[in-house]
């Protein structure tokens, strides 16, 4: 099984597979900084990175901010690069930040992203960063002009080599266009949460070109959560009819969203990894899918899934 199954995608000029690897539960925590859980063994995670490019992985999505007090996402991703001869592309995000306790900073201001890009070059190891998004901090950022202006700035000079945009709606999309070119943009998507559907984001993505990337596709709603048990009838319907699991039905029908959709999962557990690049193989029917846009029903008793 491979990630190519899914098809690929180019990000500018780097053709990645559409399933890709999220790693922030790497770290033992989720964003929020909220996680008690026994943060990965360093060799693990090494192991279960490596794992992820034997399976065709080539697109991982992290951030400095992406640590817990013993783990960094960056420094492990840096580690299982060193022993990597293949090509892996890193998609990194700046703006909001934490403190060396863990505890959240304001937005970034434009003056301070170079700042950021260069603790993200730093901790990779890197000297230039395949791909870095701009993520909006909340609905007090209304123009992202002085910032991804920054950013563009920092592109010129040669340290990024494409931009994105996260957490973001379709107006700064327009408005990052005519700074600099945009190659993805990465917001909360899946079954139950479709407001990058409202808002007319997904199409407007495919129609420029711009890979949609979704975060929290399988967790949905619970975000960094432990997992819970899957209630969708619908979900659970479209999985027997395939042998397949819930998490499984639930990238399948997010990656059905277009070709430009991609997937960036993350999980811990080897077998989990291994379902989830699997997926990019489930074709799912047109009365599949029309199943999965009709209203839920709860079901209970269903088999627990990882949130990942």
């Amino acid at each position: 099984m491979s990630a190519g199954a899914a098809g690929t995608w180019k990000l500018g000029d780097l053709e990645v597979n559409r399933i890709g690897y999220g790693a922030m539960r790497l770290t033992g925590n989720g964003m929020m900084g909220n996680s008690d859980g026994t943060p990965i063994d360093r060799d693990v995670a090494v192991g279960l990175l490596h794992s992820a490019f034997e399976q065709g992985v080539n697109h991982i999505d992290t951030a400095a901010f992406y640590f817990s007090p013993l783990r960094s996402a960056n420094e492990l991703i840096s580690r299982a690069l060193s022993s990597w001869n293949g090509e892996v592309v890193v998609v990194t995000k700046v703006g909001p930040g934490r403190d060396p306790s863990g505890e959240w900073l304001p937005m970034a201001r434009p003056d301070q992203l170079r700042g950021q890009v260069e603790e993200n070059l730093r901790q990779l190891g890197r000297d230039h960063l395949d791909v870095v998004n701009l993520r909006r901090n909340g609905p007090g950022t209304a123009s992202l002009t002085e910032y991804f202006g920054a950013l563009a700035e920092l592109r010129e000079a040669g340290l990024i080599r494409h931009l994105g945009l996260s957490n973001v709606r379709p107006e700064h999309v327009a408005e990052a266009l005519t700074i600099a070119p945009v190659v993805c943009v990465q917001n909360s998507y899946g079954l139950d949460w479709r407001r990058a559907d409202e808002s007319g984001l997904v199409d407007l993505c495919r129609e420029r070109g711009i890979a949609f990337v979704p975060f929290f596709a399988v967790s949905g709603l619970r975000r960094e959560a432990a997992a819970v048990q899957e209630h969708d009838a619908r979900v659970h319907s479209v999985a027997r009819a395939h042998e397949a699991t819930p998490a499984q039905v639930r990238l399948a029908w997010t990656l059905h969203r277009g070709p430009h959709v991609l997937a960036i999962p993350g999980t811990t557990n080897p077998a989990h990894l291994a379902e989830n690049i699997a997926a990019g193989t489930l074709r799912l029917t047109e009365e599949e899918l029309a199943v999965l846009d009709k209203p839920g029903e709860d079901t209970a008793g269903a088999p627990a899934e990882d949130a990942r």
